[in-house]
C-alpha cells in the first residue's frame, strides 16, 4: 500500500485533547504526519481548530483510501469505497433511504445513485414499506453483509494500529462530538447575530 506523505501544521495546540490527538498522530510514523509551525493560521482562528478542521477532511480521505486498498486486495472490483462505507453504515439494519439522508452521511443524487448500483450488483435489497408506498426500505443481501464483515474486519486491524489510551481516544471523540454540534447549529440556526 502506498504511504501518503502529508504535512501536518500545528501552531501550538492549545486544547489538550486535540494537542493529545496531534501528538498521537503525528509521533506514529507509520501516519508519515510531520508537525510543523502555521505561520498561515487566520487571525483570531485558534490554530487547534484549524488544524483539527483540516484533519477531519484528510482522515476521510485517507479512510476512503485505505477502503479503495482493502476492495483491492479482497479483489472487490463492482463498487467503490464510498458505496462500500455507506453498505458498512447500513450493516444488519433495516433502513429508509430518508434515514441515511437525515443521519447527515450521504446527499440527494449520490444516495439515489448508489443505492440503484449497489442493488443492481446484488449487494443490496430494496422493499417498499407497505404502510408508505413512497418509502422504501433497504437491507443488506449476504453479499453485502459479507462486504460488511471484511470492513469490520479492517477497522478491528485499524484500532489495533493505533497507539493511546482508550481515555485519550474518548477525550479525542468528546472534542469531535462537540465540533459537530457546533457545525449542526450553525446550520440549523444560521451565525448568531445574523
Amino acid at each position: 500500500m502506498r504511504v501518503c506523505r502529508k504535512l501536518f501544521y500545528c501552531h501550538k495546540a492549545k486544547f489538550p485533547v486535540i494537542r493529545n490527538l496531534i501528538l498521537l498522530l503525528s509521533s506514529n510514523n507509520h501516519f508519515g504526519l510531520q508537525v510543523l509551525e502555521a505561520p498561515h493560521i487566520i487571525p483570531g482562528m485558534s490554530s487547534s481548530y484549524f488544524n483539527i478542521v483540516r484533519l477531519i477532511e484528510r482522515l476521510h480521505r485517507h479512510f476512503l483510501d485505505v477502503l479503495r486498498a482493502e476492495l483491492r486486495r479482497a479483489q472487490i472490483g463492482d463498487i467503490n469505497a464510498v458505496q462500500a462505507l455507506l453498505l458498512y453504515n447500513i450493516g444488519e439494519a433495516e433502513v429508509v433511504i430518508r434515514d441515511l439522508k437525515d443521519r447527515g452521511y450521504y446527499y440527494g443524487s449520490n444516495v439515489s445513485y448508489n443505492i440503484k448500483k449497489l442493488t443492481e450488483f446484488g449487494y443490496l435489497d430494496q422493499e417498499r414499506c407497505t404502510h408508505d408506498r413512497r418509502s422504501v426500505r433497504l437491507k443488506l443481501t449476504d453479499k453485502g453483509l459479507r462486504l460488511c464483515t471484511i470492513v469490520h474486519e479492517l477497522q478491528l486491524h485499524l484500532a489495533s494500529q493505533v497507539e493511546g489510551t482508550d481515555e485519550s481516544m474518548e477525550k479525542t471523540s468528546q472534542t469531535m462530538l462537540q465540533i459537530e454540534r457546533v457545525w449542526e447549529d450553525y446550520i440549523r440556526h444560521d451565525r448568531p447575530g445574523n
